[in-house]
């Protein structure tokens, strides 16, 4: 069943359909709409692009009572930009149905349009986390109808620290429910959400792309005078947003950072003399991406987990196969397509035979060449570190909203927001950052004004 003609819809939203030229549904809205027309919670690996938003926006339109003007319908988006394109297709497809309201709810703007729009209850709210729990709390947005709870791009919002504002909200709508979480990714966190969430729903990952789950692995064999220079010409032809370079040593590990940095690579050493704080201000930026290659022992790499990491360089071998394909396999996850390089000196390929028999076919071996490209691998993000955490009741749509508000920064400019106790740090888009700075600076968040600085290059 490929056609929307032969899905159980209305005759309004098969009008609305056919008037928008949707004809054959794709892969993720053939997948799941028959579940969510039949009122079963779904979650569901779908990238932007692929149709997500149409699944879910028939599902809440199907679901609304034409007797009832009670909101029936929310969805959760991390960004502003998003929750208008969702508007918007909710509208396009509602347009032959009477009387629905949507509603659009986002931080940034002030308080009292959205309160006064409230005066007359929606059926179907799109908003952002943070403003929606404000609301909330104010007692000025009614959940007790609420039939159909979206999640969408529900990574991102935990990317952006959305965590705790989502589980508050989430308690504030009924528990019977039909809920629908839509994902780019779909990491532990994701998963642990949907249990707690759901109620067995239907999982849906499309395998639309035949390596997406493969860890492309390249061996060279270069000699002991040469590996650092090997190392940066493949980060020069590579150009990855981000890599972990594996050391055996200490001592290598702060040799080699300290030798790209001097070339003007972004890069951090994790090493075991970090403190509590410097290593965890460390990690945030390489998250974030902050920081284009992370330098770090094996040691030092326990507990690193970064679902997003494109690269995995072997500077040194590893010491045994289970070791190597522990360090790469933190590279090709949640369905994304992996690099792993590794460096081997003459006197280590029997190392390197150790890994090919483990792995039970030959290893590619190629011969480093020059980068065609030799400009600066700069991070795409800077982070800024703001002087407020949870203790002072911050959350990261009142960042958010000062960024894209007061600052006039894209939300698409604004990466990975990680609250702490008493600090919050903020990725910002590189060619915005200096204009971020100077917004937050010049702006009060929360009634008054915090120390904001940058960290790292």
């Amino acid at each position: 069943m490929t056609e929307f003609s032969a899905l159980a819809l209305t005759d309004p939203l098969q009008r609305s359909l056919k008037e928008v030229g949707y004809g054959q549904m794709t892969p993720v809205q053939a997948s799941s709409l028959p579940a969510i027309l039949a009122g079963r919670d779904v979650v569901a690996q779908a990238r932007t692009g692929s149709g997500k938003t149409a699944a879910f926006a028939l599902g809440l339109l199907s679901a609304l009572d034409a007797t009832s003007s009670k909101l029936r319908g929310l969805v959760l988006v991390p960004t502003r930009e998003l929750a208008d394109q969702v508007s918007r297709e909710i509208r396009r497809l509602a347009r032959f149905i009477p009387n629905v309201k949507v509603l659009t709810l986002c931080g940034g703007v002030p308080l009292r349009p959205h309160l006064a729009s409230l005066s007359h209850e929606p059926n179907i709210v799109v908003g952002t986390p943070g403003r929606i729990l404000e609301l909330i709390q104010k007692e000025a947005l009614p959940l007790q109808a609420i039939r159909v709870l979206v999640l969408d791009e529900a990574d991102r919002m935990l990317d952006m620290g959305f965590a705790d504002d989502l589980r508050s909200i989430l308690k504030a709508t009924p528990t019977q429910r039909q809920t629908l979480l839509f994902s780019a990714t779909i990491p532990q966190s994701i998963r642990e959400i949907s249990r707690d969430l759901q109620r067995d729903p239907l999982d849906i990952t499309l395998h639309s792309e035949p390596d997406e789950t493969t860890i492309e692995q390249t061996f060279f064999e270069v000699e002991a005078n040469q590996k650092l220079a090997t190392l940066e010409a493949l980060l020069l032809q590579y150009r990855p947003e981000s890599a972990v370079v594996f050391c055996n040593t200490r001592e290598d590990v702060r040799t080699v950072a300290g030798e790209l940095a001097a070339h003007k690579f972004a890069v951090l050493a994790l090493h075991g003399e970090l403190d509590q704080r410097d290593r965890e201000e460390m990690l945030v930026r390489f998250a974030n991406r902050s920081c284009t290659a992370l330098i770090a022992s094996d040691v030092a790499a326990r507990g690193l987990d970064i679902t997003d990491l494109p690269m995995v360089i072997n500077f040194d071998m590893a010491a045994n196969a289970d070791l190597h394909l522990h360090r790469i396999g933190r590279t090709g996850r949640a369905g994304r397509r992996g690099v792993a390089l590794s460096l081997c000196l003459p006197h280590e390929l029997n190392r390197a035979k150790l890994i090919e028999d483990r792995l039970g076919e030959p290893l590619r071996w190629e011969n480093p060449t020059s980068p065609t490209d030799s400009a600066p691998l700069l991070a795409p993000f800077v982070t800024i570190a703001v002087d407020a955490g949870r203790q002072q009741k911050l959350r990261p749509g009142d960042l958010l909203g000062a960024l894209t508000g007061d600052a006039a920064i894209p939300a698409t400019a604004v990466g990975k927001i990680d609250v702490f106790p008493t600090r919050t740090y903020v990725a910002i888009a590189r060619d915005w950052h200096e204009k971020a700075l100077q917004g937050l600076r010049a702006s009060k968040i929360k009634g008054r004004t915090i120390r904001v600085r940058r960290i790292g290059s």
